[in-house]
């Protein structure tokens, strides 16, 4: 694992050499490179310190490095302009260093430490790529959401320390049934999926970010969350069979309420961005559930979610490129102008609502199934949140290519090869890896 956290390490030099494309295209290789080091089940490889990966850490750190190397392929617009796109790169790279420490860190303190590290490029690049001066506004909230929740963490390291002296993943085999602890650990992992009522920081970070600022929150970010949860769960088996019921009716519910927010929506990256918290609400209500079926359909669908909702971001900003607008009024009849983007928002959109052969579509039925068998008056929210997010996507689909173009809109031009790339590899990895789901299912 080392050879890689220092390959990130050497590779940022290249930034301030204005290799631009460079950087991108090794990161390319590193990733692949990655592939030669995947543990195919639950036994930890290529320990080195406190660093190791098993299934769930080695598919999260291999979609870190997809999104990231998107994310520059996203973002050609500056190098173009010369729009500090060396502190760009570097702010990609410190980012994708953290988030790699993060999800393949044995011990809990470092896993704390840089899930918190990860915070200050984000927070960087929403406030100094973003589009509209509440982008401060924006970091702020992103920033002390989850400071504010991090600190109850930090103490509960500290005690569990105390207790156990070691805080190696390993070797957590405690049973903690006091409720107050179990909140001082979740919360933190609650804001950053967002679970309902938590979430507000979402849409309005998402809004304001460029696009690689998007791509990495929806893509990566999010699932930080989850991978917490789904690695300190077995701490509280005990109290999460009497509490958990009370998330997964927060989750589901809310997850309906947002899909209803959803089809008000007039501005494209809102929309998408409240889309993202309704998923990450049924992974919340899966991973509760605390069985084999939720564990799996929360990794399922957070890869699904990751390359989804990044894919559509991008199409979101290559029509914001055109028509310097991101309103859903203005950006309509897009099938007249550009027909061959029409394809890719019918594909994104359909796999937005869980269409075959999309990875959506089988981390819903992974979680449709543990949340059923888990209370069967859930289906009632289930199969509200699954209407309605056909109805969010149709609607974000046919309101984007259909009806009569804008008339300001008096010139434009066609998509180029990168952009049609970048929205191929988002969407290729999302409808192949439904036929290799052992890949998501043997870390438990």
């Amino acid at each position: 694992m080392m050879k890689f956290m220092f390959s990130l390490v050497f590779l940022m030099p290249l930034c301030f050499l204005k290799q631009f494309w460079l950087v991108q295209f090794i990161l390319w290789i590193l990733s692949f490179m990655f592939l030669l080091n995947f543990s195919y089940n639950y036994l930890f490889i290529n320990v080195a310190y406190c660093l190791g990966a098993d299934l769930m850490s080695s598919v999260l750190i291999f979609l870190s490095f997809w999104i990231c190397v998107l994310m520059l392929l996203a973002s050609e617009k500056l190098f173009k302009l010369n729009y500090y796109y060396e502190l760009f790169l570097f702010l990609v790279l410190s980012l994708l260093l953290s988030l790699y420490i993060t999800f393949s860190s044995m011990n809990m303190f470092i896993f704390y430490l840089f899930f918190e590290v990860s915070l200050i490029p984000t927070l960087m690049l929403i406030i100094g790529w973003g589009y509209q001066p509440e982008r401060i506004e924006a970091g702020v909230y992103l920033l002390f959401y989850t400071l504010l929740v991090s600190l109850p963490m930090m103490t509960f390291i500290f005690y569990l320390y105390k207790l156990n002296f070691s805080l190696d993943f390993y070797f957590l085999n405690l049973d903690f049934k006091n409720v107050y602890i179990y909140m001082c650990v979740n919360m933190v992992f609650l804001v950053k999926m967002p679970m309902f009522m938590l979430h507000m920081w979402l849409p309005k970070a998402h809004v304001e970010a460029p696009v690689a600022g998007s791509m990495i929150l929806a893509g990566i970010m999010l699932k930080l969350g989850g991978y917490g949860m789904m690695r300190l769960m077995v701490l509280f088996t005990s109290v999460g069979m009497q509490v958990n019921f009370v998330f997964i009716m927060i989750s589901l519910i809310g997850g309906f309420l947002i899909s209803l927010i959803c089809l008000r929506q007039s501005d494209m990256k809102s929309l998408i961005a409240y889309s993202s918290v309704a998923h990450m609400g049924l992974v919340l209500a899966g991973i509760m559930t605390l069985s084999n079926w939720g564990m799996w359909g929360a990794l399922v669908m957070m890869v699904a979610h990751g390359l989804c909702s990044s894919g559509l971001f991008c199409l979101a900003n290559i029509s914001y490129e055109r028509v310097m607008s991101r309103s859903l009024y203005l950006n309509k009849g897009m099938l007249n102008i550009v027909p061959s983007l029409s394809l890719w928002w019918f594909l994104l959109s359909s796999s937005n609502m869980a269409a075959p052969p999309s990875l959506n579509l089988m981390g819903e039925i992974f979680l449709i199934n543990s949340l059923v068998s888990y209370s069967s008056y859930l289906m009632i929210f289930l199969m509200l949140m699954s209407f309605f997010s056909a109805a969010y996507s149709l609607f974000l689909y046919s309101y984007s290519q259909h009806g009569s173009v804008y008339s300001g809109l008096y010139s434009n031009y066609f998509c180029y090869n990168r952009e049609f790339l970048l929205l191929f590899l988002h969407w290729f990895p999302l409808n192949v890896l439904i036929f290799k789901l052992e890949y998501f299912t043997n870390w438990i």
